[in-house]
């Protein structure tokens, strides 16, 4: 009787100043046949704690944004199944079945979305625009790469059929006020810098009114307010992204004058 090859998966994570996360996410990968973390030169102790991890390979690459980092990654697989994760992100026992037998159907999608559940420190955030959180995570690494037109946010480009699994990441993206307002601020820099390139301008009404729109948005028709304060400080902090995109692309477009 001919035995059928099992598909052999790859995890792939970036990294810069996350000790706070990696230990945990390495010790819950292990059932992948590679992992592999692009570093952009952590000064923390995000490194050391990498390498006490023999089956994990280590690289350093200077980041100059998120599509070109997760590229990077890419090019240094072996196998053509790739999940990429975050370092705040966690798989479920039954994610993780669900994606060893995914890609050992007989005729798996080229790539597949997975919705995510976000944690508000250690609590759910029920609503506030993240209810229906979904992003490419598992995908055939020959049939996809991200688009250069953006720096974060990044756009995966498939040649071939998209599917959605069935079961949820966990996604710890909030740990403390200031982490997250940090992390907004470096989100909105990176879009301004992106949407430069596309050409787009800046102005006064969309300073005020595109961050009071996304606030008011997420927190009343998002049902942001379902979530009490916790919604007001996410729905804030991702107005504040807004607005500093906008005050990034005044100042870069003033100074080109």
């Amino acid at each position: 009787m001919k035995t059928i090859d099992r598909e052999k998966l790859s995890v792939l994570i970036i990294t810069f100043n996350e000790e706070l996360h990696i230990k945990e996410l390495l010790a819950d990968i292990d059932f992948a046949d590679e992992i592999i973390v692009v570093d952009s030169y952590s000064t923390d102790q995000t490194t050391s704690i990498i390498k006490s991890f023999k089956n994990v390979k280590l690289f350093q690459n200077q980041f100059v944004d998120y599509t070109s980092q997760r590229n990077f990654a890419l090019d240094l697989v072996c196998n053509s199944w790739v999940l990429f994760i975050d370092a705040d992100e966690r798989l479920t026992s039954n994610l993780k079945h669900e994606i060893i037998s995914t890609i050992n159907s007989p005729n798996p999608a080229s790539a597949y979305l997975m919705y995510r559940t976000f944690m508000f420190g250690k609590s759910k955030l029920r609503f506030s625009g993240w209810q229906t959180d979904k992003i490419f995570r598992l995908f055939n690494q020959t049939k996809c790469r991200y688009t250069k037109d953006r720096l974060v946010h990044e756009k995966l480009i498939v040649n071939g059929t998209i599917s959605t699994l069935k079961n949820k990441l966990i996604h710890y993206s909030y740990t403390n006020y200031e982490d997250y307002k940090s992390k907004m601020y470096k989100y909105g820099i990176l879009k301004a810098n992106e949407k430069i390139k596309k050409g787009q301008k800046s102005s006064f009404l969309l300073l005020i009114f595109h961050p009071v729109y996304t606030f008011l948005y997420q927190f009343l028709i998002r049902f942001g307010f379902l979530d009490g304060a916790r919604g007001i400080i996410i729905c804030y902090l991702n107005a504040y992204s807004i607005f500093v995109r906008y005050k990034e692309i005044n100042r870069l477009t003033s100074s080109r004058i």
